[in-house]
């Protein structure tokens, strides 16, 4: 997808850094005492605390007083907004929820502007283990000023690839079971950490050499697709579309081995239908 330039694209990028850092450094401070922290169940399987509502109201506040009139798509705080029309932040203020409560160190701040749809910069900032990934349109990815290259893989066989096993909706569990059959005999390892926009990052940094997930949300999403894209890697749905920001399942790779990816992923005999993105 290519992104039209705009003039305050990296003033918008340096907003969402300094709203992720204050974020970060609050989540850090937070975890010290997570044994103790109440957690509210959204779900059966899913699960908030007031660090998640915290990050999410610092992160707002920073992005409103550097980017006026921008709207906020937050998990906690706005998740019913629209993420493509206008100007728009679309937040996870804790990307790896559950890691963060059981202290297991992986978890992020993962912020995302974009306008009408299209991502213009992005944030990703591990908070357990340091490091903040960015990028913006058609200008690259860094990590900590680092230029960012996806890996030059060219056999499945040498593959580390990532997932995200759908706990949320285990109606989805037996094709991702498939997948994962098919998948695990041809290539050198699959991992699954519990935060997509680390997964993202960890393709854009050339870690992985491809992620999937049958259903994201935007701000799942957002930043890490900003990510791989601009350290040369390509993002799509299932179908081979561009990965949009409204969300749906998505497959990422450093593009040399993503048609390969999508041809193991969408078995002809398998007739189980995945969420879509809604129509623009």
């Amino acid at each position: 997808m290519t992104s039209p330039a705009h003039p305050k694209r990296q003033d918008w990028r340096d907003a969402a850094i300094a709203a992720a850092d204050t974020a970060a450094r609050f989540i850090a401070h937070e975890a010290m005492s997570h044994r103790t922290l109440a957690w509210e169940e959204k779900s059966a399987t899913d699960f908030v605390s007031r660090v998640d509502v915290g990050a999410e109201e610092r992160i707002r506040d920073v992005l409103a007083a550097r980017i006026p009139g921008i709207r906020m798509v937050g998990e906690e705080l706005s998740a019913d907004a629209r993420p493509d029309d206008g100007l728009v932040a679309i937040v996870d203020p804790l990307d790896g929820t559950t890691n963060f409560l059981h202290g297991f160190p992986n978890y992020a701040v993962s912020i995302c502007i974009a306008l009408d749809g299209v991502p213009q910069a992005g944030v990703v900032h591990d908070v357990a283990r340091g490091g903040v990934l960015y990028a913006t349109a058609s200008d690259g990815a860094f990590l900590d000023g680092s230029r960012l290259q996806v890996s030059t893989t060219t056999s499945p066989a040498r593959a580390l690839i990532g997932t995200g096993i759908p706990f949320k909706d285990v109606s989805q569990a037996d094709r991702y079971l498939r997948q994962l059959r098919r998948l695990m005999p041809i290539i050198s390892g699959v991992r699954r950490a519990g935060s997509a926009a680390l997964d993202l990052s960890d393709v854009a940094r050339g870690r992985f050499d491809g992620f999937w997930e049958l259903f994201l949300n935007p701000w799942d999403l957002a930043a890490g697709v900003l990510l791989v894209r601009e350290a040369g890697g390509r993002v799509t749905d299932l179908a081979g579309r561009d990965a949009r920001l409204t969300g749906g399942p998505i497959v990422a790779s450093n593009g040399i081995l993503h048609d390969w990816f999508l041809d193991l992923l969408n078995d002809p005999d398998d007739t189980t239908t995945v969420p879509a993105p809604d129509p623009a």
